[in-house]
């Protein structure tokens, strides 16, 4: 016989914070110290990348052009086209910083995505929700951009009392809480289900023959959700970025 107890999810998803800051405004946790990390790698992997300019680039150099050729050709010209290279730098910007925040569910140690946690993707959403927003009503002007998202082209004018509000509640209410929820739900998920085999593993390995050998189970389980954690943190971290670009090709194209 065995027994384990699984943690409470308060638990799984909320750390204390370091050096008495628990419960404070300021609270300083892994959580906040995964966007620390994230940033300062970042930083640091541009800043070698471009320290020697080769014309034919080699080592970080190389791996630094590819993300930005990446971004450029499978997100940006796919979503906005030539016009949209100049959202380059943020796409580019938002999907390295989503990617590292999520990784760092697999990183041992940490083993926490900050991405698990609702605050950053509904950060980030509304980041995205200003970024396309403010541009659609550069682009168009307020009142054109308002008509541009809000009155579908060929609409009956009978119709528009039902429509408008319908595309108002889509653009501007649902889309962002959207965004959010797409990132946070897959991450929390994968994050539960990694702790799901881990506690298992841990229960039932070294506790006898039997359950050692029934506890090989979930441990293959658990190694392969970790590696499958490595693409889901790449996907997430894609399609919120790719729905950034299409956002904002929404905002400031001229279909209508």
């Amino acid at each position: 016989m065995f027994a384990t107890e699984f943690p409470p999810l308060s638990h799984i998803v909320n750390w204390p914070g370091f050096g008495g800051t628990e419960g404070q405004w300021y609270e300083f946790n892994k959580i906040v110290l995964v966007y620390v990390f994230a940033i300062l790698m970042i930083s640091v992997f541009f800043f070698v990348a471009s320290r020697k300019k080769a014309l034919v680039p080699t080592g970080t150099q190389n791996l630094a052009e590819i993300a930005v050729d990446f971004i450029e050709e499978g997100i940006v010209m796919d979503t906005m086209g030539e016009p949209g290279k100049k959202y380059s730098p943020f796409l580019l910007s938002l999907f390295l910083f989503v990617w590292f925040t999520n990784i760092f569910g697999i990183i041992p140690v940490i083993q926490m995505p900050a991405s698990a946690r609702i605050a950053l993707p509904l950060f980030l959403a509304l980041l995205a929700y200003f970024v396309y927003h403010v541009s659609g009503m550069i682009e168009h002007g307020p009142i054109k951009y308002f008509k541009h998202a809000l009155v579908p082209p060929g609409v009956p004018a009978a119709l528009l009392l039902l429509v408008v509000p319908i595309e108002f509640i889509s653009k501007f209410l649902v889309q962002p809480f959207s965004h959010t929820v797409r990132l946070f739900a897959n991450m929390l998920a994968g994050h539960i289900l990694l702790v799901t085999f881990g506690v298992l593993t841990a229960a039932l390995i070294g506790t006898g023959v039997l359950t050692t050998v029934v506890g090989l189970l979930p441990l293959v389980a658990l190694i392969f959700f970790t590696l499958f954690e490595v693409l889901v943190a790449f996907l997430q971290a894609y399609v919120f970025t790719l729905l950034t670009g299409v956002y904002i090709n929404a905002a400031i194209s001229h279909e209508h």
